[in-house]
């Protein structure tokens, strides 16, 4: 994907390719955070933000096994309309809970109503006692593949270690990880790591920093860049995610909000000094949001 591919008017959100082939939009619309569930009620207001959004234009739409709504979301799916083919779903595996992947996979579909995914994931490594465990859960993700219940499979919340296991035996190699990624939690060197693999990145919490670690000290590049360009600093956030080439989630329940991203994010792009700007300041504050007690809050990995 191009800079001035993902800056054109009216084609936006514009798509990605991966190392498969397949297509995934660059700007999803995620189930976890404000819509995640952890008891087993249906809740229609899910549905109907979900669908909101798809009817916005929001037709990548990122669930999960634990987020606890994989029904809502099939719902919602059904209520909006959109053929099957216009839709990008993904769901995850939650590997912790050691049940057998076709298993898991199959329950989820049921959930959400669907003979297929468009990219079904492993939620994070940390189920895995060895490397071996890793190597055959990608193994199951390989046949689910072949099968052609999912079009593209990944993994989720991995870093280099352990994408470098999956690669030593994988048929099939990752076509994307999804990671918390923002200015205040790059990872190092594992996005250059991915480019270098052909595999893409999705980044959830990628406005964390507006939102759960205000007060850090890119919120006054943030805003002089929203100044200059005429948009909200959450768009300078989510622009700099799609200048670097990679996949942006938002969460948000806010439908003005929602609506802003897909008339705002099309319009405008950063410059390259831009976004290194952003990645320098951002570097100078640590905040990890999400799986701190896997990971531990300092790492920055």
């Amino acid at each position: 994907m191009s800079r001035s591919d993902c800056a054109s008017k009216g084609s936006f959100p514009p798509s990605l390719k991966l190392n498969d082939g397949n297509e995934i939009p660059v700007l999803a619309y995620g189930l976890g955070t404000a819509s995640y569930k952890d008891d087993e009620g249906y809740d229609q207001s899910v549905v109907d933000i979900t669908k909101t959004a798809i009817d916005l234009g929001y037709h990548h739409l990122d669930g999960a096994e634990v987020y606890g709504n994989e029904e809502e979301l099939g719902a919602a799916i059904r209520a909006s309309g959109i053929p099957r083919d216009r839709l990008f779903v993904t769901t995850k595996a939650h590997g912790e809970k050691q049940k057998p992947t076709q298993e898991a996979l199959e329950v989820s579909l049921k959930k959400l109503g669907l003979d297929y995914v468009d990219l079904y994931l492993i939620h994070g490594p940390w189920f895995a006692k060895s490397d071996e465990d890793l190597q055959q859960k990608w193994a199951d993700l390989e046949a689910i593949k072949a099968s052609g219940k999912a079009k593209s499979i990944g993994v989720s919340n991995f870093l280099q270690e352990h994408l470098e296991v999956v690669l030593k035996t994988a048929k099939v190699p990752p076509a994307i990880n999804q990671i918390e990624y923002h200015p205040y939690l790059q990872h190092g060197d594992l996005v250059q790591f991915h480019k270098k693999h052909n595999i893409a990145v999705s980044c959830y919490g990628p406005l964390l920093p507006l939102t759960r670690a205000k007060g850090g000290p890119i919120d006054a590049v943030w805003a002089e860049l929203a100044s200059k360009y005429g948009v909200s600093e959450s768009e300078i956030g989510l622009r700099w995610i799609l200048d670097q080439g990679l996949v942006a989630l938002t969460t948000s329940s806010n439908k003005r909000r929602l609506e802003g991203y897909l008339t705002k994010l099309g319009t405008f792009q950063l410059t390259q000094n831009e976004v290194a700007r952003i990645a320098d300041v951002g570097n100078k504050h640590h905040f990890r949001g999400f799986w701190s007690k896997k990971f531990g809050p300092d790492d920055r990995r």
